[in-house]
């Protein structure tokens, strides 16, 4: 009787291991999620105010330049009117709260 009575208790005692380590488990894929998609909402901002910064400039505003941002870095593509055109663009883009770095893949027209 004793003997059954350890191994129920031993058995309580491993699913609530089992049951704490599940719920460890949970509340941390949880957490990675949460932070998955506040970054997602922080490059999302960060695009936007971007765009809407080139579309401030007289130069960057008539042509259609992509904006792509992946955890705070700054992708510009398509075309330029002209060198400075392209280099105001990367101003404006690192001066974007929360950009960390900026690829200038801009490509000016001749």
């Amino acid at each position: 009787m004793d003997s059954a009575i350890a191994k129920t208790e031993r058995a309580g005692g491993d699913a609530k291991a089992k049951s704490e380590s599940a719920a460890a488990s949970t509340k941390e894929a949880v957490k990675d999620a949460g932070a998955s998609v506040a970054g997602a909402v922080d490059d999302a901002s960060i695009t936007a105010a971007v765009s809407t910064g080139l579309a401030k400039d007289p130069d960057l505003s008539a042509i259609k330049i992509d904006v792509d941002t992946k955890g705070g870095t700054v992708s510009l593509s398509g075309p330029a009117p002209n060198a400075a055109a392209k280099a105001r663009a990367e101003e404006i883009a690192k001066s974007v709260k929360g950009v960390s770095a900026v690829n200038n893949n801009l490509e000016v027209k001749m």
